[in-house]
C-alpha cells in the first residue's frame, strides 16, 4: 500500500459540511457533488476557471436546494465539500471514473498520470472522511432506534453533449424501488412536470456509491433525486424546488410508514 500524502492544508475547508445535526425527522439528506472547490495544491487541475463553473465540476444548485429541504423537513444534511473532478464521492474508488480523465467532453489535465500515492491522498483526504461520517451518523441513528430515510440530492445539466433534456427532474433507484416509487408518484401528480423514472441516469453499483453503500446495504428506504440545473440556478428556483421535493418526500413518507410492517 503506497503511503498517503496530505491533500488539504490545515487552513482549508473540511471535506464535508453538515447542517441540522440534531434534526428530528426521519430524513437524512446527502449531497455528493455540492461544491466546485479544488484543494489549493492541485491548482485548477489544469482547467480554465470557466470549466469549474460547469456541471462537470459540481451539481449546480443542489446544495442550496438541500439546505432549504433540511430546514423544511428538520433533516440532518451532510454535503461533500470538494469538486467531483478531484475525486467523485458517488463513485466506488475502484472504478475508472472515480478520478476522471475526461468529464463529458472536457479533458482533466491535472488527473493524468497520477501516482498511487496521489490517488490515495485524494481518497484519504476527501472521499473517506465524507463516507465515514455518513456511516457514523447512520450507525448512531440505528443504535438509538431511529427510523432513517436516505435522500441523495443531485442536479443534472439541461444540455448534455448538445442535446437538451426536456424532463424537469428524475427519480433514481437500483434494486429497491419501494420509497423511490412513492416519491415519483408524488412528483408526477403535478401535470406540468416531466419526471424521469431512472432516466436520463440509472442507479447502479458501477455508477453510484452512496445509495448502494449506505441505503441498500442497510436496507434503508432511500431515493436519489436529480433536478435540472437551469431550474435551480437562482434563489427563487432553489426555494421552489426545495418545497416541491420536500412535499413529495413527506407524502411518500406518510404512505411508506403506513405500509411498513
Amino acid at each position: 500500500m503506497p503511503k498517503s500524502i496530505e491533500l488539504l492544508g490545515k487552513d482549508e475547508p473540511p471535506p464535508y459540511i453538515e447542517a441540522r445535526a440534531q434534526g428530528k425527522s426521519n430524513f437524512v439528506i446527502v449531497v455528493d457533488h455540492a461544491s466546485a472547490r479544488i484543494p489549493r495544491n492541485l491548482g485548477n487541475l489544469g482547467l480554465p476557471p470557466a470549466e469549474l463553473k460547469r456541471h462537470i465540476a459540481w451539481d449546480i444548485g443542489s446544495l442550496s436546494v438541500a439546505r432549504h429541504m433540511s430546514d423544511a423537513l428538520d433533516a440532518h444534511l451532510v454535503a461533500q465539500n470538494y469538486s467531483r473532478l478531484v475525486i467523485d464521492c458517488n463513485r466506488d474508488p475502484k472504478v475508472a471514473s472515480s478520478i476522471p480523465l475526461v468529464s463529458e467532453s472536457s479533458e482533466i489535465p491535472g488527473n493524468r498520470n497520477l501516482s498511487a500515492a496521489d490517488a490515495l491522498a485524494r481518497r484519504a483526504g476527501i472521499f473517506d472522511p465524507y463516507h465515514e461520517h455518513i456511516q457514523k451518523l447512520l450507525d448512531e441513528r440505528a443504535a438509538a432506534g431511529r427510523r432513517t430515510i436516505l435522500v441523495a440530492q443531485h442536479s443534472m445539466t439541461h444540455i448534455y453533449k448538445g442535446v437538451r433534456r426536456e424532463m424537469h427532474a428524475a427519480v433514481l433507484y437500483n434494486r429497491d424501488r419501494r420509497f423511490a416509487g412513492l416519491v415519483l408518484d408524488a412528483l408526477r401528480r403535478d401535470p406540468g412536470l416531466i419526471v424521469g423514472d431512472n432516466e436520463p441516469y440509472f442507479l447502479s453499483d458501477d455508477t453510484d456509491f452512496t445509495i448502494p453503500r449506505h441505503g441498500e446495504a442497510r436496507r434503508l428506504p432511500h431515493v436519489e433525486i436529480e433536478i435540472r440545473q437551469d431550474l435551480i440556478g437562482d434563489a427563487a428556483g432553489q426555494l421552489l424546488w426545495a418545497g416541491r421535493i420536500s412535499s413529495a418526500l413527506q407524502d411518500a413518507e406518510r404512505v411508506f410508514v403506513r405500509s411498513a410492517p
